[in-house]
């Protein structure tokens, strides 16, 4: 017989409990990682879906609230809210508590939160790489982390028992963790996440922008890779905006190698250059096969077969 392990923390506070929030409501109570599970959100009709749903033990109108107590505090919102949800949730945390969130950017998480936090509480910024287009508590799945990354970011002088928690607890609900500067973390995703999102809605709108009788044929014979694109583009408008705002350099960076890059195969298809664009493809190639066999391709829902063929 199994040994039952103790939960590694009494109370964990869920600060917005959208995707990724009741999906971590989902996955900490299947794997047993809390005794008490509670979250705030400011709708009264999403904090009724919460508590109908059995993710949480006690929901809260406001983050002040929900972490009194906590020994870890999760922030699940837009990463525009984090400057004003750290100042509100501040007086209320009790000392050793554990800070950390999910937000896609890094350096401006720990530039909005940082200097709010009260000496004797830990604050371990993260990243699960883990999502769908879809928003709500209804939205989230246990099963979102696993086999999964999560970037964790800590600035120098984190304490290590801290750190070693958080790493635990991704662990547990499947994931694998990453340890990276902020800065880096940043420049990475600006290229793997977020020029993709930004090149995804870009094409879509070009196409809501076409004649309505080429609008209607677009979306009829939609191949796969139009709609792949529309899937990306089906993401939050507002999580998304605040990442561009808030990675913004990086992005610009990436976008205008892009750019470039972009530039050298319109001149190919231009000229009927065909040994650029097969020398190109052939690259890309070997980059998807090197993400299937990290099994990293497919969708993000682990309770899908992973589609990815090649």
């Amino acid at each position: 017989m199994t040994e039952k392990k103790d939960p590694l923390f009494n109370k964990i506070a869920l600060v917005g409990i959208g995707l990724i929030g009741s999906s971590l409501a989902r996955a900490t109570r299947k794997n047993g990682l809390a005794k008490e599970i509670v979250a705030c959100a400011r709708s009264q009709g999403t904090r009724d879906t919460a508590m109908r749903l059995g993710l949480v033990d006690a929901i809260y109108e406001t983050p002040a609230e929900a972490v009194v107590d906590a020994d870890l505090v999760i922030l699940c919102t837009p990463v525009s809210t984090y400057d004003d949800l750290a100042c509100a949730m501040a007086p209320s945390l009790k000392e050793g508590a554990i800070v950390t969130d999910v937000g896609s950017v890094k350096e401006s998480v720990i530039r909005d939160v940082g200097p709010h936090l009260p000496d004797g509480i830990h604050f371990v910024p993260g990243h699960p790489i883990a999502g769908t287009e879809h928003s709500g508590p209804e939205a989230g799945f246990a099963e979102l982390f696993e086999g999964r990354w999560c970037i964790l970011t800590p600035v120098p002088g984190t304490n290590s028992k801290a750190l070693d928690r958080i790493t635990d607890y991704w662990t547990a609900m499947g994931s694998m963790v990453e340890i990276m500067t902020a800065h880096h973390h940043d420049k990475v995703l600006a290229i793997t996440s977020h020029l993709p999102h930004l090149i995804a809605y870009t094409i879509v709108g070009t196409a809501t922008d076409l004649e309505e009788t080429q609008q209607a044929d677009v979306v009829k014979f939609s191949a796969g890779g139009f709609r792949d694109f529309t899937r990306i583009a089906a993401s939050d408008p507002i999580m998304w905006r605040d990442v561009f705002l808030n990675n913004r350099e990086a992005v610009l960076e990436m976008l205008q190698r892009f750019s470039e890059d972009l530039s050298v195969l319109q001149r190919a298809v231009r000229w009927g250059e065909g040994d650029v664009l097969e020398d190109r493809f052939r690259k890309t190639r070997d980059i998807r096969r090197g993400i299937v066999d990290a099994h990293q391709a497919g969708t993000f829902d682990a309770r899908e077969p992973d589609n990815a063929q090649d």
